[in-house]
């Protein structure tokens, strides 16, 4: 491929629109509310989700120049650009945050990238916090070899990435009167919330502490559509200590969820997700006849998920 020539993503055979399937629990029935999940984790089986919509049109845009793109230790994002990378023969650069973590062996999520193909480079935690200042910006991309990558933001979140998953909302119409998802970066649940219709509204789990998230959406939402779009909430009260955090409590909720209902539940995000929806439910935050959609957007990835495992990639 060159670099001016777009990558064929339709060879990649994304399931579209994702099949949604009703899930008697009696948590939300003697409530009287129907759970429904929006299964996108079924969408490709290496991009999973929210991350091909959001990476699909990013891709697009890159026109088969390298991509380079940020996370943290635990991305899922980076997993899910080395594996498009190593599917559609687009070379990545994830810019991984910590520089500590170049003395250590990789753990299963970086190792994974790198055996896809991706070139990672690891910077502090200062520089990674200005990583959107310009000049910060391009000194990293020169000390990553990537000075002429597309560059796609942390958690793939931008404008492009907003209207991808405003298909989203649209494959939900009529289907829900209230559509939940977990937040990260917020690009999936800007998207999602302008795709629904007028009767319908949003609610965002996010999995980070710190309430700042309904302004990035705000802002996202003003890139990529002018304005703001759609009914929508956040309940900020699920994220368990922060990112890639979780607790004895979550992770006995996640296990009961798997057997009452035989789904692998993804720990970062679809399980505070899951957690926080039968939260509100028992707190009767939903009226009787509500028809909740739950968007399931990973999987599991092998444990030990924090585990320093593994060769360790060069760095630049």
């Amino acid at each position: 491929m060159t670099s001016t020539e777009s990558p064929d993503l339709t060879a990649l055979r994304p399931r579209l629109p994702s099949p949604s399937q009703e899930v008697p629990d009696e948590r939300f029935a003697r409530r009287g509310v129907r759970l429904v999940l929006k299964r996108d984790d079924l969408i490709h089986p290496e991009l999973v989700g929210n991350k091909w919509r959001k990476l699909a049109p990013n891709l697009a845009a890159a026109g088969g120049r390298t991509v380079a793109t940020f996370g943290g230790a635990y991305s899922n994002h980076l997993r899910a650009t080395a594996a498009a990378g190593r599917l559609l023969g687009v070379p990545t650069v994830g810019v991984v945050r910590g520089q500590e973590l170049a003395d250590r062996p990789l753990n299963p999520s970086l190792a994974r990238c790198a055996a896809d193909g991706m070139r990672l480079h690891f910077v502090d935690r200062s520089t990674y916090r200005r990583k959107t200042e310009p000049e910060t910006l391009a000194a990293v991309l020169r000390a990553a070899g990537a000075e002429d990558a597309y560059v796609v933001p942390e958690g793939g979140s931008n404008a492009d990435a907003v209207r991808g998953c405003r298909a989203l909302g649209a494959e939900l119409r009529g289907r829900a009167d209230v559509v939940a998802v977990a937040c990260g970066t917020g690009g999936t649940f800007a998207g999602m919330a302008a795709g629904l219709a007028a009767d319908q509204r949003a609610l965002g789990i996010p999995v980070l502490k710190g309430g700042f998230l309904s302004a990035d959406i705000r802002r996202l939402q003003e890139l990529a559509f002018g304005g703001p779009r759609g009914d929508w909430c956040l309940v900020d009260r699920f994220h368990f200590g922060g990112y890639a955090r979780t607790t004895p409590a979550l992770d006995a909720f996640a296990e009961d969820f798997e057997h009452r209902h035989g789904l692998p539940v993804e720990r970062l995000y679809v399980a505070k997700l899951l957690y926080g929806l039968v939260a509100l439910v028992e707190e009767d935050a939903f009226p009787r006849g509500t028809t909740i959609a739950a968007v399931i957007t990973g999987r599991p990835f092998p444990e030990p998920e924090r585990r320093w495992t593994g060769p360790r990639a060069e760095t630049p």
